[in-house]
């Protein structure tokens, strides 16, 4: 199985990369900027019930409703961005190992950090209907569900590609 990204030119593949890493860094700043202060946009992303999402919602001031919502809207732009630069770390890190396993989860790593940015897209739409007002069985527990398959294969794709770069250091050493 092949991932879209490996047929980047295996020389060209930094130089493509060093862009989208400063682009996804850059925008993963200012998120810090945009969303509601507290509770967080993550706190809601992960709130896993009407009860919860509901008291999140009420805690927020108008100000902080207009910001969820900005952040939300900004985050389709940032999907594609952060999903495609980790997948691309995961096709970098495979050559640390000529280990057919370890190449295998690279490449299926790489597929699911767009499998991440789906179940994001998913979450933000669960998350917009109760910001909207909607906030009811099953969008609270939907949108959990999502962020929680998102970060999952965030974490787990970042997790390939430090293994990678410290396989790469201890390589050439």
């Amino acid at each position: 199985m092949r991932h879209p990204l490996e047929v980047i030119a295996p020389e060209q593949r930094g130089r493509v990369f060093a862009p989208l890493l400063i682009a996804t860094l850059a925008l993963t700043f200012l998120f810090r900027f945009i969303g509601p202060d507290r509770p967080t946009i993550v706190d809601f992303e992960l709130a896993g019930s009407v009860e919860k999402a509901g008291q999140i919602v009420r805690a927020w001031s108008a100000t902080d409703h207009i910001r969820a919502g900005f952040s939300l809207g900004l985050d389709y732009l940032y999907m594609p961005l952060y999903s495609t630069t980790i997948a691309l770390g995961c096709i970098l890190a495979l050559g640390a190992s000529k280990n057919a396993l370890w190449r295998s989860s690279g490449v299926l790593l790489a597929w699911g950090l767009w499998i991440a940015a789906i179940s994001d897209a998913l979450e933000n739409v669960a998350l917009y209907a109760i910001l909207l007002g909607g906030n009811v069985t099953p969008w609270p527990q939907a949108a959990q569900i999502c962020a929680t398959i998102k970060f999952g294969l965030i974490a787990l794709g970042l997790s390939y590609v430090v293994i990678g770069v410290m396989g790469k250091v201890v390589t050439r050493r």
